[in-house]
């Protein structure tokens, strides 16, 4: 099926091919994104890469997690699904 893998901590001169090439040393890449601030295009210095194998993913995750690129140590692991976002306030209000 693949797996789904967040990487934090990317320079933020990183683009898409350039994630995908980083992580094609580990096995075959179906996606690679590197996540931009939509108003300003610049990027946010994390990104989401999907390997085709799961074994590919691990491979990757052990390998590049704590690496260092372009003098940032990233973070790699397993994306954990989106959650939903409630209305904000923490329900704490004032009397």
């Amino acid at each position: 099926m693949g797996k789904r893998l967040y990487v934090g901590n990317l320079p933020y001169s990183m683009r898409d091919d350039s994630l995908n090439e980083l992580f094609a040393a580990y096995g075959e890449v179906s996606s690679a994104q590197v996540i931009m601030d939509r108003e300003s295009g610049r990027s946010k210095g994390f990104g989401f890469v999907e390997m085709v194998e799961d074994g590919q993913a691990a491979a990757a995750i052990e390998g590049l997690n704590g690496s260092d690129v372009e003098g940032r140590p990233l973070t790699v692991n397993e994306a954990r699904p989106r959650e939903e976002r409630g209305p904000r306030g923490g329900g704490r209000g004032r009397y």
